[in-house]
């Protein structure tokens, strides 16, 4: 029994679940088989009632909604209680003209008619068919002319501007994102709330219609209802005109004002949601926001109702002298109030300007160090329209691209580049700086376009003469109107907010050794422990566990060569299984390097997966070794020749390198034990060359091939 008990409370739960999750499905094919299918009246009367409360309700819902936007199921819930509406007012007006009359006359009418349109048609008309037929027309007037129209024309207006001031907007989200002033988190929270904004908006200027159409279609089912009530009453049911016209026209105007007044709240609900602003404040706040500013105006509106009140001596007095003495207290009560406030907030105020002259005068030296931006770009004032949002605010655009590239190129994640005006720069002048300290700098021409003769100029043109600064190639400045001519001849053309996105970039790349931080590593872990905590757990927690900082230098040995460190479960990996060997940054840098010996062959490989390289011999490794100094204080391994043989390995180099260098990027190639101190070696007099180990070449395996194009011996 106790079994047979829980099955069917199960079960009823169940239905009960499958009701809840399918309730609007359910209720959606119950509205449209409304247009269709005769009701009883007791299942209209409960219609009826349901309307009028979610009418009521969707009301007070829009009253207590603090932006338009959060409400974004009420473009739907429009749709869905204009059907609902137009179904009752069908099968009532069915009801009305079908009911047979076969004894009684109104009484027999009004047997078989709902309850609900009885009430109303009492209420509004009574026994005088011309006042409620009045009030009824009344209704519709306002509700057609004044809120339906206004609220139709609001919507409209709202949605052409938030659709205008799209592109504005996000302009602008990225402009705040790029200057530091918000976070990626906030940016991408304010571009969402943009795009609920704009949706909601586009389809709320739909959803009126619906409104607008739900008041005609009633108006015109009311007319006839009213024709084809006579019509049945005198010619069906044999009635006179007179008993046709009270019986009828009663139930109509009770039929229409059921129909008339759920619409009457919704159009009144849209036109509060899309008058309503952006604020986080309900309307009830911010009524009492508004109207409580000053004391000062309830004061005069108080005394100029009580002047009134004394001046005229009949009955209004006793209207106007209490209801002007209520509210010439409450204006006196409310600039109390803001005065006591008032003074709150000054002694406040001069405690916290007391605490901070405190804390300036005991931290005085500290307090007056302005922390540097990780990175900033300074604009002449010349170049100010490359970043203002009216002229499209193309160079903000650029740079986010530049730091989504960044991290997808070397897997760095770039921090905001905060753009400011220097008005100490030339006003075409433009200066990258990476923590206060000057990267590059340079100088562009708006309205002009670089352009570069790459050896495809079939004819030149004459320009003023420049160097492009990102590789020092010659170029010319033409102006926008020889663009089209530039590019025929055969010349890379290049705008300005290009030339310095490209700066940047390889400005960027070059130094992003300096530019990575402990907060960036921080990230870089973060993203790693989502998907393989194990392996973060493995590196920073037990014995011989490596910090942040430990991982900040390895990877900027990295870095430094211009490696990706955009596989960080490789490099997490390879640092986890070699902790407990060594904890010299430098070996661990080197470790890795092999772990990741075939992207790093493969960056600098033919498209054929062919590797040409610079051999060097075994009696330069032997010299190299032999001169290697390892710092106690942990910097970086170095190699210490005399005079001579430095001035020797140099030019042995040099000679080498230049043979090759018209054709291929020279690549000096080694052993792994020596190749940090080869590149130690070099990088002084040629920092761009790249040097690979023989164990970094081991872990590509058949993907990479070796061509020997000559050696250092």
């Amino acid at each position: 029994m106790a079994n047979e008990t829980a099955l069917n409370a199960s079960r009823g739960k169940s239905f009960f679940d499958f009701i809840s999750k399918n309730s609007i499905a359910v209720a959606a094919v119950l509205v449209v088989l409304m247009l269709i299918l005769p009701l009883p009246k007791f299942l209209i009367d409960i219609f009826m009632t349901l309307n009028l409360a979610l009418s009521i309700v969707i009301l007070l819902t829009v009253v207590y909604t603090p932006r338009a936007s959060s409400f974004s199921s009420f473009p739907q819930m429009t749709l869905f209680m204009t059907i609902f509406g137009l179904g009752i007012n069908i099968s009532s007006t069915r009801l009305i003209l079908s009911a047979k009359i076969t004894g009684g006359g109104a009484q027999a009418l009004a047997r078989n008619q709902s309850a609900m349109v009885q009430a109303f048609a009492n209420i509004v008309a009574g026994n005088n068919l011309v006042i409620g037929f009045v009030i009824f027309i009344i209704l519709i007037v306002v509700q057609v002319v004044v809120i339906t129209k206004g609220a139709s024309r609001v919507s409209e207006v709202a949605a052409r501007f938030t659709l205008d001031s799209m592109a504005t907007k996000q302009f602008d989200i990225d402009n705040q994102l790029n200057s530091g002033y918000i976070t990626e988190e906030e940016a991408r929270h304010q571009k969402e709330e943009l795009r609920k904004d704009i949706d909601f908006y586009s389809n709320m200027d739909g959803s009126s219609k619906f409104v607008s159409g739900n008041v005609k279609a009633g108006i015109v089912i009311t007319v006839i209802n009213l024709i084809g009530g006579f019509a049945v009453g005198m010619a069906m049911n044999h009635l006179s005109f007179s008993d046709s016209l009270e019986m009828y026209s009663k139930l109509t105007i009770g039929d229409g004002l059921l129909s008339q007044l759920p619409s009457l709240m919704l159009s009144f609900a849209t036109g509060i949601l899309v008058t309503a602003d952006k604020s986080k404040e309900t309307l009830g706040e911010q009524v009492i926001n508004n109207f409580s500013i000053d004391g000062t105006i309830y004061q005069i509106v108080g005394a100029v109702l009580l002047v009134i009140g004394a001046v005229f001596h009949n009955n209004t007095m006793f209207f106007l002298i209490p209801i002007g003495g209520l509210l010439l207290y409450y204006g006196i009560r409310l600039t109390r109030t803001k005065k006591v406030k008032k003074e709150k907030e000054l002694i406040k105020e001069q405690e916290e300007k007391a605490a901070s002259e405190k804390k300036g005068r005991n931290n005085a030296e500290t307090d007056s160090v302005a922390p540097l931006d990780p990175l900033s770009l300074e604009l002449g004032y010349a170049l100010l329209p490359l970043v203002d949002e009216s002229s499209g605010a193309e160079l903000v655009e650029r740079i986010s691209r530049i730091r989504r590239e960044s991290a997808l190129d070397i897997g760095l994640p770039v921090p905001s580049i905060h753009i400011i005006d220097n008005m100490n720069l030339d006003p075409n002048e433009y200066c990258f700086k990476i923590r206060g300290i000057e990267r590059c700098r340079s100088q562009i021409k708006l309205g002009y376009y670089m352009c570069m003769n790459t050896g495809s100029v079939i004819e030149e043109i004459k320009g003023e003469a420049t160097k492009d600064p990102t590789f020092g190639l010659p170029a010319i400045w033409l102006p926008e109107s020889q663009r089209s001519e530039a590019e025929q001849a055969g010349y890379i053309v290049v705008d300005p907010p290009n030339i310095i996105a490209t700066h940047l970039t390889e400005t960027i790349r070059a130094q992003a050794s300096d530019i990575l931080g402990s907060e960036e590593v921080s990230l870089l872990i973060n993203s790693v422990k989502q998907t393989n905590p194990i392996v973060v757990s493995e590196v920073m927690e037990g014995d011989n566990k490596l910090s942040v900082i430990d991982i900040e230098k390895i990877l900027k040995e990295l870095l430094r060569e211009q490696v990706s460190i955009r596989n960080m479960v490789t490099i997490m990996e390879t640092l986890a299984s070699l902790k407990n060997i060594t904890r010299d940054p430098y070996e661990l840098a080197e470790k890795v390097r092999e772990a990741l010996g075939l992207q790093i062959c493969l960056q600098y490989a033919d498209d054929d997966g062919k590797l040409r390289i610079i051999n060097i011999s075994q009696d330069w490794q032997k010299a190299i070794l032999d001169h290697a100094q390892n710092p106690r204080d942990g910097t970086r391994p170095y190699v210490a020749f005399d005079p001579v043989d430095g001035r020797t390995w140099i030019s042995a180099v040099s000679q080498v390198v230049s043979s090759v260098q018209n054709n291929y990027q020279p690549i000096l190639f080694c052993s792994s034990v020596v190749r940090p101190l080869v590149k130690a070696a070099v990088e002084a007099e040629m920092p761009g060359i790249v040097v690979i180990s023989d164990k970094e070449v081991l872990a590509a395996g058949n993907r990479v091939s070796i061509a020997v194009l000559g050696e250092v011996s």
